[in-house]
């Protein structure tokens, strides 16, 4: 009696391989939510020295360090373990570029949404979690300046690689002001205003962020020429400006709404005035497994069952009355597209 051959071990183990792959982001959750980073930022630590810092007192302490390790976030240097550059740059509080507010959004929430994902499937909206997590949630959210923070850190994870493509990607010298629609506490609005010392900046987000985006335009030096609104963008009059910039909030509305949005916009702005749209957008000749996987994932958390193309965001921009001049994909964290529109 012979037995059938077995299918090659290599794709065997790729699928064990994904089938784990949660393995690797639950060990840099945890390194995150502990401080581990924040703890080594200072030089290096032995691992009854971490364990002590950080009141770890499980035995596996040290392979969790060693598969940190292995992961390449820290280095070892015999008994004793540093940050890897990677993990010095993004994962430490403070940095520029810090990374730690979204790993965080991702363990306590996007973690345990994705765990319901097959009931999400089965029953659909309902299952998904975007009543905690989604646009409606927002202003509770806010109400909790805790809270607000925590969003606000996850928020400009993204952002600030956002804000630097946006700053040199859009020709800015023909306008003098803009207002970031829907910019949360102003992270990328100082930044594109930093970039460019000509440029007077506004954000329109929820009034409950106030405090905070009046905190950082204080500490950006930017008072004066920075303001935080404070309104609804569906109800409320929106700033006047040359540019307006929104995104990440289209896809969160209906088709009504958003086309009520962008006819607001566009009364709002002056002839010759620029819509700057970024956010995901579908496009067959750059998919990425990571693309399809990230528009999942907003999907999941907004509530939404379908994507855009760059082609429908095109149309519907064109439909409210804009010329479209520029549509490329940008080179920050998420892909993004990037819209540039013009009010005749």
């Amino acid at each position: 009696m012979t037995t059938a051959p077995l299918a090659p071990v290599a794709q065997a183990r790729s699928l064990l391989h994904l089938t784990t792959a949660y393995h690797q982001a639950k060990a840099l959750h945890s390194a995150v939510e502990l401080g581990l980073f924040d703890l080594l930022a200072d030089g290096p630590a032995t691992v009854g020295e971490v364990k002590d810092k950080l009141r770890i007192v499980h035995p596996l302490a040290k392979e969790f360090l060693d598969a940190l390790v292995a992961l390449e976030l820290l280095e070892a240097d015999g008994d004793r373990y540093r940050n890897s550059p990677a993990a010095q740059a993004f994962l430490v509080s403070g940095a520029s570029e810090f990374l730690g507010g979204t790993v965080l959004q991702h363990a306590r929430k996007h973690y345990h949404v994705w765990a319901g994902l097959t009931t999400a499937l089965q029953e659909g909206e309902a299952g998904s979690g975007a009543e905690a997590h989604g646009p409606e949630a927002y202003p509770k959210h806010y109400e909790d300046p805790d809270r607000a923070r925590q969003v606000m850190a996850h928020f400009d994870t993204f952002s600030s690689f956002t804000a630097e493509e946006l700053a040199r990607r859009v020709d800015w010298s023909g306008y003098k002001s803009f207002v970031d629609i829907g910019g949360a506490r102003g992270n990328l609005a100082t930044r594109v205003a930093l970039a460019h010392p000509h440029l007077q900046g506004a954000v329109f987000d929820l009034p409950g962020l106030a405090p905070l985006a009046d905190e950082l335009i204080r500490e950006r030096g930017l008072e004066g020429r920075v303001r935080f609104h404070g309104g609804d963008f569906l109800t409320d009059p929106l700033p006047s400006a040359d540019a307006v910039v929104t995104g990440h909030v289209l896809p969160d509305w209906p088709v009504p709404q958003r086309r009520k949005l962008l006819a607001r916009i566009r009364e709002a702005l002056p002839s010759g005035g620029a819509l700057v749209v970024y956010d995901l957008m579908t496009d067959p000749a750059t998919t990425t497994v990571h693309d399809v996987l990230q528009r999942l994932n907003h999907g999941l958390i907004r509530g939404d069952s379908s994507s855009s193309s760059v082609d429908e965001y095109r149309a519907e921009i064109e439909e409210a009355g804009f010329r479209v001049r520029q549509a490329e994909r940008i080179d920050n964290l998420l892909g993004d597209w990037l819209i540039v529109a013009v009010k005749p």
